[in-house]
Order: C-alpha cells, then structure tokens, then sequence
C-alpha cells in the first residue's frame, strides 16, 4: 500500500529541514586602531675617534682605544707617545622617552695619509650593548666608540684619517 503525501507538506518539510541563514551580529567588543607616534631620533658627534700619536718600529703592532674610557694601549713594535694618549669617540642624540634604539658602527677599513698609504682598522667597537633605552626624563642617550688598529712595520709618517658611519634607529 502506498501512502500519498500532499505536496505542501513535503515542501514544509525540507523548509524545516534546510538551514537557518544567520543574522549578522556586531564583534564584541568593537575593535580599535591606534598608531604610536615618536619623534624623529637625533645623533650628534661630539668627539672624533683619535688613535693619538705612536711611533712604528720594523715590527707591526697594534693600537688600542677601548670604548669604555680605559687607557690606550699598543702591542707589537708600536710605541705610543704619551703627550697625545688619544679618545674614544663620543655620540649624543635624543628621542621619545623610554624607547630602544639600536646604534650600529661602520668600520671603513682602512685610514689613509692622502699620499696612498694605509693602516687598517682592525675592528670598531661600543661602550657596551648596541641597543640603548632614550632617558625618559631628559630624552637623551650617549655612547662611545673605540677601535684597534693596525700599525704596518716601517709604517710611513703622516697623519691618517677616514669618516665612520654611525646610526642609530628605533626598534
């Protein structure tokens, strides 16, 4: 025996079967957009890196300026003259208050007389971490580079002299 099912009530039935579609419903809570803005940084040179005055022998050697303020010191045949003991190079720049930067110290190799000779700088270096916090009541920060470099035997006289690169940026 077949039973016969009236049409409308197939169709309420897959009416009932289908899916409800969704009303839209607002996020809650709403989402917000914000940018932090800061200040440009600033970076001043006060002091250039100066090696002091040395005295080159027919043994090479090498030449010490710490970061850290401690005194100059020389190795190999290099002897250094006391009446100019040299500096380490001092950098001040300012920014927004309590921010991180990052100071980084390109080394240029080599430092030249201007008559084609030559002494390299063996490596730059920082008063400590690379990454500084800006004061956050005077909006400064300070650092100091050093170096070592190398004195060639029988190295020519004359004063040598190059320009680093130092930056600094926000992290």
């Amino acid at each position: 025996m077949k039973q016969f099912i009236p049409p409308l009530a197939i169709g309420a039935v897959m009416a009932l079967a289908a899916p409800a579609q969704a009303a839209p419903v607002a996020a809650s809570p709403s989402a917000q957009a914000q940018a932090l803005i800061l200040v440009p940084l600033t970076l001043t040179k006060v002091d250039d890196l100066d090696f002091g005055t040395v005295i080159s022998s027919p043994i090479s050697g090498t030449v010490v300026i710490p970061a850290d303020g401690s005194a100059r010191s020389a190795a190999g045949g290099v002897t250094l003259v006391p009446s100019d003991p040299g500096l380490r190079a001092r950098f001040a720049g300012a920014g927004s208050p309590g921010r991180l930067v990052i100071i980084n110290a390109t080394n240029p190799g080599t430092l030249s007389n201007g008559l084609g000779d030559t002494v390299t700088i063996l490596a730059l270096t920082l008063d400590g971490s690379p990454i500084r916090t800006i004061d956050p009541t005077t909006r400064a920060y300070f650092f100091h580079v050093g170096g070592i470099l190398q004195i060639n035997a029988n190295q020519a006289e004359g004063l040598y002299s190059a320009q680093f690169d130092v930056t600094a940026e926000y992290l």
